[in-house]
């Protein structure tokens, strides 16, 4: 195992030694996101940076991003390249591997889309791999049950150890299990969510064993880390979960009996840092977040959008937030089914939505060229306090504009940071 996978398989034994540690999962395909955590990386010379993209975001096909797994892994090292981050301390993770992106399709179809994606993932080098079949494709119910779940996820499984075998290197280590709501987040506000039961957790990883057994997989079984489960975290559209340690102690309890694995916690977005420290504390050392990242840097690019209005001449009236309501409203297909409402609560959710479906339209041509018209305005501007302190109070002294999107990010960052390194 190379020193990057290894911080992932060290997780469970520190958690058993009394010495916890995390890894935060940066889950986005923005370069601003992206930089800002390069950054903090390079500035802890010990740190292991891990990227995840999911199904949706990049495959074969090339995903919403229009990128294939090569090229996402080629994107990722040509910012570190400019960061001066060696690759070397970059880990790359595939999230929600499994038919999801061709669910409408008939099952025999979407799975074996399925495997050619997780073969392109580890071929590109993708060394942390979330297998993911949970969800029912054409003809099959939404929810499927253990037994097909875990014998989907073994057939991913065998693609995963097949390509790597044949790329030489490191064999992938695995991510099982799917209680969370599917990629992108809740579509509705969530006012009851429970943690899941021991009991399920329980079942989910013995089945997967007992499978992965049948199928000649012990191997590679041996190299699963981690279990999703919910661990009572979540956010909706205009809502936040918060997380209660007490909801979730059956499940950390269950661990005791599982001395190789951890909890996977996903949709740790905009959870405080309290919690992000007990959540590691409790079991649950891979934080995930996404939508967090770019909803401050969106806060970041409106309040600079709000100071060109005031400071810069001709740049128009928020100049940014009208050219992405354009944009959005004339291309409504990546949050149409998520918002829910009349015209003002839609067009509030299209701007300021936890769920962050605006983070999808941010690198079409049209998003790109309102985004450089906004720095290029502020480009030299010297940004009265006065100014930062009532558009971007977080944020402290103005900098450069590109240098605030940073700090905008980054301060997200440092709360992961601090819960993944306890003193």
């Amino acid at each position: 195992m190379t020193m990057t996978t290894n911080l992932l398989q060290g997780l469970a034994a520190a958690r058993r030694k009394g010495t916890p540690y995390g890894i935060t999962s940066v889950c986005s395909a923005h370069p601003l996101v992206i930089q800002a955590a390069m950054r903090r990386a390079v500035a802890d010379k010990d740190a292991t940076l891990l990227i995840e993209a999911t199904c949706n975001q990049v495959n074969q096909f090339g995903g919403y991003t229009g990128m294939t797994p090569d090229l996402f892994v080629a994107f990722v090292h040509e910012i570190a390249g400019r960061e001066g981050l060696h690759p070397s301390r970059i880990l790359f993770g595939g999230d929600h591997l499994g038919p999801n992106p061709w669910k409408a399709e008939p099952a025999t179809q979407a799975m074996a889309k399925a495997e050619a994606m997780v073969t392109a993932y580890v071929w590109a080098g993708f060394s942390k791999i979330h297998l993911d079949a949970s969800m029912g494709c054409a003809g099959e119910p939404a929810a499927l049950d253990d037994e097909t779940i875990a014998t989907r996820a073994a057939r991913l499984a065998k693609a995963a150890e097949k390509a790597a075998r044949s790329r030489g290197g490191a064999m992938p280590l695995y991510i099982i299990g799917t209680e969370v709501p599917v990629p992108g987040g809740a579509d509705h506000a969530i006012s009851d969510l429970k943690p899941t039961e021991a009991s399920a957790a329980r079942r989910t990883i013995d089945i997967h064993r007992e499978i992965f057994a049948r199928e000649g997989l012990e191997e590679a079984f041996g190299r699963v880390i981690a279990v999703v489960v919910q661990p009572g975290v979540e956010f909706g559209s205009e809502n936040v979960v918060a997380y209660r340690p007490e909801a979730s102690r059956p499940l950390t309890r269950l661990l005791d009996t599982e001395p190789s694995l951890v909890y996977e916690a996903h949709s740790t977005d905009y959870q405080s840092r309290a919690a992000l420290r007990a959540l590691v504390a409790n079991g649950f050392p891979i934080l995930k977040v996404g939508p967090g990242l770019t909803f401050a840097l969106r806060e970041a690019l409106y309040g600079l959008d709000q100071v060109a209005s005031e400071m810069v001449p001709d740049y128009g009236e928020r100049s940014l937030a009208r050219a992405m309501e354009t944009l959005m409203v004339s291309a409504p297909g990546h949050w149409k089914s998520h918002y829910h409402g009349d015209d003002k609560r839609l067009y509030l959710q299209r701007h300021y939505s936890y769920s962050d479906r605006i983070r999808y339209y941010w690198s079409t041509p049209a998003a790109s060229i309102a985004v450089a018209k906004l720095l290029d305005a502020l480009k030299g501007v010297a940004i009265p306090e006065t100014l930062m302190r009532q558009f971007l109070p977080t944020l402290g002294a103005a900098g450069d504009p590109q240098a605030i999107l940073l700090a905008a990010v980054d301060l997200v960052l440092a709360d992961y940071d601090a819960a993944c390194h306890p003193a």
